[in-house]
């Protein structure tokens, strides 16, 4: 491979690399206007969520990104997300420490927030 040819594969692996989790969505990743029907789990994810996982579920120092394919359906379904605000859970793919329980949280209040992350994971192309 000629100089310049190894230049150009090393830029290209440079801009491949500049996302922010493999897996996940682009750095500054948006997922522009939140559907109305979707706008309760938004305010419930930004007040029991985000603090840990982001605004948009990007995830933060404190907690994994959401919106990655560790947490796409096949793999976390509805049911591990209800589980997760109910009881808590070991970290397992992320070097965080334990999700605890989220209180106060009402069954119709996390199928809410679960509906909100689905959309986000669908507008980060992970589903």
């Amino acid at each position: 491979m000629s100089r310049v040819g190894s230049i150009a594969a090393l830029l290209l692996l440079a801009a491949c690399g500049e996302r922010s989790r493999p897996g996940g969505p682009p750095p500054g990743f948006d997922p522009g206007p939140v559907p109305a029907e979707l706008a309760a789990g938004e305010r419930t994810f930004n007040a029991a969520c985000a603090r840990c996982h982001g605004q948009h579920g990007v995830g933060t120092k404190d907690g994994p990104p959401l919106v990655h394919v560790y947490y796409e359906p096949n793999h976390h379904s509805d049911e591990a997300f209800r589980r997760a605000v109910r009881f808590g859970v070991q970290p397992h793919h992320w070097n965080f420490g334990p999700m605890q329980p989220v209180e106060g949280l009402s069954d119709s209040a996390v199928v809410a927030v679960t509906s909100y992350i689905r959309w986000l994971q669908r507008q980060g192309g992970i589903f």
